[in-house]
């Protein structure tokens, strides 16, 4: 397969347009830093690239250490690697390219961002594994993208604050309670493989209730963002929208109905995070 080919295969099977679900959530972050310290547009361009490289090597590298699980389970047979629509080889090498990237974009950005970038990479990377040997994978997916917000204000500031960890706290909840969810789904193949997850270690039933609540922390984590950031009332019509979207993402799956979750995790929750970044511009350009 030629280069242009594998590039093409690589972008299909990481699903490329999803990197909606946690880049708004950095671009919020970015937005909040900017308030007092400003921002110029090579500096957004920057942590997007972060992002996309970020999100691209973390979920080629999970689908490359994945691949003899991925052959086996009915859902994910059917994926690039285990057709052999694109080769190992050419999947390890565009992951280290956009590992690299993501180091560069690192240092273009400010020496801290530099700095703590591999400790970003052995996060992002290491998601992978936990799924072979603790139920809390899905936290630990939820940290890999939960360290969006607290990047992006490095990126912007040059320095690191306990203030958007509340963002993160917020990313990190709403991440494993949507990835719970679409794990139900595998819930038969993870007890006879005996792969680790929530849905396997409590049943479906119980599962879905702990991601009720896991989003349920995202709600508060929100409301926090707004104390601490002294944000406005457009914020929290934001946040009472996305509050609405994830009922309606619950009310879609069922414990004995399952056959929604596609609308649930990618409709749902790329609307969360578009809203959110949305309103939390909206709140900071027209404070009301």
């Amino acid at each position: 397969m030629s280069v242009i080919g594998s590039v093409a295969a690589f972008g299909r099977m990481i699903k490329l347009s999803h990197s909606v679900f946690a880049l708004p959530f950095a671009l919020a972050g970015a937005a909040l830093a900017a308030r007092s310290d400003g921002i110029e547009w090579q500096q957004v361009a920057w942590i997007v690239i972060a992002m996309v490289s970020a999100r691209s090597a973390a979920m080629g590298f999970n689908r490359l250490a994945d691949r003899e699980m991925d052959a086996k389970n009915p859902r994910t047979r059917d994926r690039a690697l285990p057709r052999g629509w694109i080769t190992p080889r050419a999947v390890a090498v565009i992951v280290a390219a956009c590992c690299a990237l993501f180091v560069f974009s690192a240092y273009q950005l400010n020496p801290l961002c530099l700095m703590l970038s591999p400790l970003a990479l052995l996060v992002i990377l290491s998601y992978s594994f936990f799924k072979r040997f603790t139920w809390a994978t899905h936290l630990v997916l939820g940290l890999a993208l939960g360290i969006a917000p607290v990047g992006a204000w490095i990126a912007v500031t040059g320095t690191f604050d306990a203030a958007p960890l509340w963002l993160s706290a917020a990313v990190l909840t709403w991440v494993a309670g949507f990835d719970i969810i679409y794990a139900c789904q595998d819930y038969a193949f993870d007890v006879s493989h005996g792969v680790h997850s929530i849905p396997r270690r409590l049943g479906v039933r119980s599962a879905l209730l702990a991601s009720r609540l896991l989003h349920g922390a995202t709600v508060l984590a929100l409301l926090a963002v707004y104390q601490v950031f002294e944000l406005h009332t457009l914020y929290l019509c934001g946040t009472a929208l996305v509050a609405v979207i994830l009922v309606y993402e619950h009310l879609l799956v069922k414990a004995d109905d399952l056959s929604k979750i596609d609308a649930a995790f990618f409709n749902a929750n790329g609307l969360v995070s578009v809203v959110y970044f949305a309103f939390v511009l909206g709140d900071i350009l027209w404070p009301i």
